[in-house]
């Protein structure tokens, strides 16, 4: 049963009894700003569905405390625009979190499911899917619109159910946290930073274009995100590959190039002369230093002498990670001892995560993510115990 939220008192009187875990989705709307527009608030807290109007005053701030409360897991589905919805309605982002379509992804069933599918193959059940483009600012609500939004969040707890005992029996539930946490603090606050890599046309240009796209696709997030305008309303994305792939030789050239254009921001010609035309130099990681035997001896997981060092993987592991601080390990074969041993590449995001041993001539010195091969291999949980 859901019931319809309009009162800040009452929604904190609701949320008071703490419950372990909630489902949680939105409805908003984003088809004339940048920033999505909060509209609608689903809450499933065991049999309740709480369906919250945050158009009135006051009912933000009666949601942040349960957003951040770290004793109450937030269940969501694709929950990356819901996160910037609630970063800039309420302020904070929900956390901590359980992503039901990383889950899926991460046990087995399907990378990329929706939320209808996802119910289809867990639970047996068929959603409607005839409210999702409808105006959700508008009040009040109507009665199928109400359903639809209570269908979003009604599922979520059995979905946490099935899918939290399969990545424990994988194994893989630390990775969906790591994941979860890195998508609710790495929301769409400051832009893409690299947006030319999701358009197709980009792949055709060379590298000087593609950096004039780079910067003229920067420039249209910066101003898109001040004035909240949807980018494509201050320049699409044809005319901007346009602009890259054969620039103007001159202020005036751009200017009758924009005049051939319909629907060309025109009154924007000075900021885009000045994106496609000043160039910008690129951040570079400084190199580590290189590893001396005076380093080493300060490391104490490396107080051994250098030929028992250089023999044990493990000491060889912690000390590129205590002193350099990476968590990128290129590590090669060490001796004829280990020569069956091939080079391996171990993304570790934060835990240890790394390939099972296999052949040289099966790696080559390539990077396997385990998380896209999971299904040809074993992974351990342990770096070291899974190469010796």
């Amino acid at each position: 049963m859901h019931h319809w939220i309009s009162d800040p008192t009452d929604l904190t009187a609701r949320l008071a009894r703490r419950p372990a875990r909630v489902g949680l989705d939105t409805e908003f709307i984003r088809e004339r700003t940048y920033w999505p527009q909060l509209a609608l608030v689903q809450i499933a807290i065991e049999d309740d569905i709480l369906l919250v109007d945050p158009l009135v005053p006051g009912m933000c701030e009666a949601l942040a405390p349960m957003l951040a409360d770290r004793h109450i897991l937030k269940v969501m589905h694709s929950a990356s625009e819901d996160i910037v919805a609630f970063k800039r309605a309420c302020g904070v982002a929900p956390t901590p979190l359980f992503d039901t379509q990383i889950a899926a992804g991460l046990a087995g069933i399907g990378a990329g499911m929706g939320y209808q599918r996802i119910v289809q193959d867990l639970l047996h059940v068929t959603l409607e899917k005839g409210e999702q483009r409808s105006d959700w600012l508008r009040r009040p609500l109507t009665a199928s619109q109400l359903d639809y939004a209570a269908d979003d969040v009604v599922h979520l707890d059995a979905i946490y159910r099935a899918l939290a005992s399969k990545l424990d029996e994988l194994g893989r539930r630390a990775w969906l946290d790591e994941d979860s946490a890195r998508l609710a603090a790495g929301a769409d606050e400051n832009g893409e930073r690299w947006p030319h890599l999701s358009m197709r046309s980009a792949q055709f240009l060379d590298m000087a274009a593609q950096r004039r796209l780079l910067r003229l696709l920067r420039w249209r997030d910066a101003y898109a995100r001040t004035n909240d305008r949807p980018r494509t309303w201050i320049l699409d994305n044809e005319l901007a590959t346009a602009l890259a792939r054969n620039p103007p030789i001159d202020r005036d050239g751009l200017k009758r190039q924009m005049d051939a254009t319909p629907k060309s921001p025109k009154s924007l010609l000075d900021p885009i002369w000045t994106a496609l035309t000043t160039p910008w130099r690129m951040k570079r990681k400084r190199r580590p230093r290189r590893r001396t035997n005076a380093t080493r001896s300060r490391c104490a997981s490396c107080r051994t002498p250098r030929r028992k060092w250089r023999a044990s993987l493990d000491c060889r592991m912690a000390c590129w990670r205590r002193v350099v601080g990476w968590r990128r390990c290129w590590m090669a074969t060490i001796g004829r001892a280990r020569s069956r041993v091939g080079a391996v590449s171990c993304w570790s995001r934060g835990s240890s995560r790394c390939l099972r041993r296999t052949p040289r001539a099966e790696h080559q010195g390539a990077a396997i993510n385990p998380r896209f091969a999971a299904n040809s291999c074993n992974w351990k949980s342990d770096c070291s115990r899974s190469l010796l």
